[in-house]
């Protein structure tokens, strides 16, 4: 009987030597495939999501046709408030979208707690499938939306360039604020300890939206709850790595790190010979190709992954990936080529 191969992945996010750069994409499943586009039906993607065989073929897709190190989950931020009864959907073409936005102490009665077991027994269901699925050297992601970038929703009613109802919560009423942050942390913890215990293998907290705060403000207003998030899965589940991710978070970058994270994500206004400098050769990273390279081309597009490995410099704490997530006109073709060349290129 043939040895099951190691997982890149888990190797490169846990400070060991993988036999090659481990690659995932954000967004990978989804909208850029066409074969996601044959199955995927009309309507909201939170429905989708509640179906476990579409949603677990739907995660497959992108390991068939890149052969990535990595699957994440097909689901979305807005989950857990959208299974408590909050009020939230996402439309397509705009994103996550409350009709009654977060406005007073009245309106943490529609956030009650998550009780996934009863809530989203449909995930857990998917993780499941997946778990079965998967090939061993391939582990399964989950992932949560950190509080704040959920809360931006929830309070915006909508995405917002400026944040200025988040903004004036925050500044307003900073109790009512942590009421909100404390409610949502219960839910990120809840959602991917569920993930976890039903067989995924790391996870990621997406603060895509963090990046809008000053470092004071962030420090004050959202790293106490982060910090919970991380501390509570390494007490659940120690040695199942988190990564943490934001974009345009190069102030944060410290603050992020401070927060328990195993990896740090960077998009790519960072580079990785910097984020290493600043914060210590022992740093694993994910990242940090830009997605508009990919729009670009094919040359383009593997000149920067090249860049990218340049850039990493043969350490082995290492996961390649976005800046961002695969926008939805991407050629997925060039992807296959990036998966290639990055796996190929180093080689162990």
């Amino acid at each position: 009987m043939s040895a099951v191969a190691p997982s890149a992945f888990l190797a490169a996010a846990t400070g060991s030597s993988p036999h090659h750069t481990p690659v995932w994409f954000m967004r990978q499943a989804g909208r850029s495939l066409p074969e996601y586009k044959a199955i995927r039906g009309a309507g909201s993607i939170l429905e989708a999501i509640k179906r476990p065989d579409l949603a677990t073929e739907i995660t497959l897709q992108p390991v068939r046709r890149y052969g990535v190190d990595a699957a994440v989950l097909y689901s979305d931020i807005v989950v857990p408030p959208h299974a408590v009864g909050y009020g939230i959907d996402v439309a397509p073409g705009t994103g996550p979208v409350a009709d009654n936005a977060f406005r007073c102490a009245a309106d943490l009665d529609r956030l009650r707690p998550l009780e996934p077991d009863t809530d989203v027994p449909y995930v857990i269901e998917t993780v499941r499938n997946l778990v079965r699925e998967l090939p061993a050297s391939v582990p399964l992601l989950a992932f949560a939306g950190a509080p704040f970038t959920v809360a931006s929703y929830l309070v915006e009613g909508r995405p917002s360039r400026t944040y200025q109802n988040t903004k004036r919560l925050i500044s307003s009423d900073p109790e009512l604020w942590h009421r909100l942050m404390e409610r949502l942390t219960q839910h990120a913890i809840a959602f991917i300890d569920a993930q976890v215990t039903a067989g995924a293998r790391a996870f990621q907290l997406f603060d895509s939206w963090a990046g809008s705060l000053s470092r004071r403000d962030y420090d004050t207003f959202v790293l106490p709850h982060s910090r919970r998030v991380f501390d509570a899965m390494a007490a659940k589940h120690p040695g199942v790595p988190g990564i943490h991710f934001g974009i345009g978070c190069d102030h944060l970058l410290e603050s992020m790190l401070s927060a328990g994270p195993r990896v740090l994500g960077l998009d790519w206004r960072t580079s990785i010979s910097d984020a290493r400098a600043r914060m210590g050769d022992d740093l694993v990273v994910q990242g940090n190709l830009d997605p508009a390279l990919v729009l670009a081309g094919r040359d383009p597009a593997l000149r920067g992954a090249a860049r990218v490995l340049a850039d990493n410099g043969g350490h082995d704490g290492h996961i390649f990936n976005l800046g961002h997530g695969v926008d939805p006109s991407t050629d997925p073709t060039i992807l296959e080529e990036v998966v290639a060349h990055v796996h190929e290129s180093t080689r162990r």
